[in-house]
């Protein structure tokens, strides 16, 4: 999931085709249908991204009660509305009546908090839960950003590398010293780990497919203090695409996305994609399939992000979409972070019995 923030943005409105009352107001590369007339280009407006939580008295006041998903009809989440996607939505709400929503969105004003906006954590199932302990040291997963939120992430041109994104649930195994600690992405945010038990979904995939002895091996080689593999762990009973894989059964799916290392100085380092793809060779760790290679095309990498999965070798289902990131690991003076951004299919988005567990 990307970070919650409610900003301030500059609106271009577009026509919508199948309906004379709507229009598509464009934040990014998102678009959120509105209501026609509502707002000019130009205007300024909030925009409350996919995967918010709203508080009931601001469902009231911009009508949408009953209109929102979840059990409690109170979150945020991508629809098709008279055949266009809607993702997000934009609003005027009266707390920003009389605020300069230009010189916010100048500040990088975050109004999350003023509407009491939150973030929606996906439940966790019993088989991905357990007993955690302290782990400060543990080497956490990161937050990927959407590329529709944040169109220059890369340079027209700019060398990557993209692979298919996997919708499963990441796994987080470091390596720090002799121990070993397991965690999910969400109790990795907090520094804890697992407890070990055999019959944890995470631990059953990292001690099936042999992560630590593997980890032990990029200790070695690369000289590193600290390491840190990331993998997506699928299959049925993780979420509803499976990509013929059974996680409650023998073998559980399991694919090695990122590594990163630590030095005696604490300093993290992102492998490369190159170098991930040799690390995982030499240590014998499935990776995640690499999809295209080559210089940055916003319309090729956006049409390769829907289409059939591969990671099943028999395009079970859908495609979830992509993640794309430079050849050469890079900063990015637009999120402050890693420059890495993923592409979602828009038929993910909207597919029917959806499940988002992390």
């Amino acid at each position: 999931m990307s970070t919650l923030r409610v900003t301030a943005e500059r609106l271009t409105i577009h026509p919508h085709d199948n309906a004379d009352a709507l229009e598509l107001a464009q934040v990014g590369l998102y678009r959120a249908v509105v209501g026609k007339g509502q707002f000019r280009t130009g205007d300024w407006a909030l925009y409350i991204p996919e995967g918010s939580v709203l508080p009931d008295d601001l469902i009231a006041e911009l009508g949408l009660v009953g209109k929102l998903a979840g059990s409690g009809k109170n979150r945020v989440k991508a629809v098709r509305l008279r055949g266009e996607l809607s993702q997000g939505i934009v609003c005027l709400p009266k707390a920003v009546d009389g605020i300069d929503l230009a010189e916010a969105h100048a500040q990088g004003r975050d109004f999350s908090a003023e509407l009491g906006v939150t973030k929606w954590v996906p439940p966790v199932p019993v088989h991905m839960a357990g007993e955690v302990v302290p782990a400060p040291d543990l080497l956490p997963w990161i937050e990927i950003e959407d590329i529709k939120r944040y169109p220059a992430m890369f340079e027209p041109g700019e060398p990557v590398v993209a692979t298919e994104k996997i919708h499963g649930s990441a796994c987080l195994f470091s390596l720090i010293g002799d121990e070993t600690f397991v965690s999910s992405k969400g109790f990795g945010a907090k520094r804890l780990a697992l407890a070990h038990d055999p019959k944890n979904l995470y631990w059953r995939a990292v001690e099936t497919y042999g992560v630590p002895d593997a980890a032990r091996r990029v200790a070695d080689l690369l000289g590193a203090d600290r390491v840190g593999v990331f993998g997506e762990v699928f299959g049925r009973g993780v979420q509803d695409l499976a990509y013929g894989a059974n996680a409650t059964g023998d073998r559980v799916g399991y694919a090695v996305f990122d590594i990163a290392l630590a030095g005696p100085d604490g300093a993290v380092r992102w492998l490369n994609p190159d170098e991930l793809a040799d690390v995982l060779a030499k240590v014998d760790l499935p990776g995640v399939p690499r999809l295209y290679e080559g210089p940055y095309t916003e319309r090729v990498l956006i049409e390769l992000a829907s289409g059939r999965e591969t990671v099943s070798g028999t395009s079970a289902h859908l495609r979830e979409g992509l993640v794309v990131r430079p050849a050469k690991e890079r900063h990015s003076p637009i999120t402050g972070g890693r420059a890495i951004a993923k592409f979602v299919s828009p038929a993910y988005l909207t597919r029917k019995g959806g499940t988002e567990y992390e």
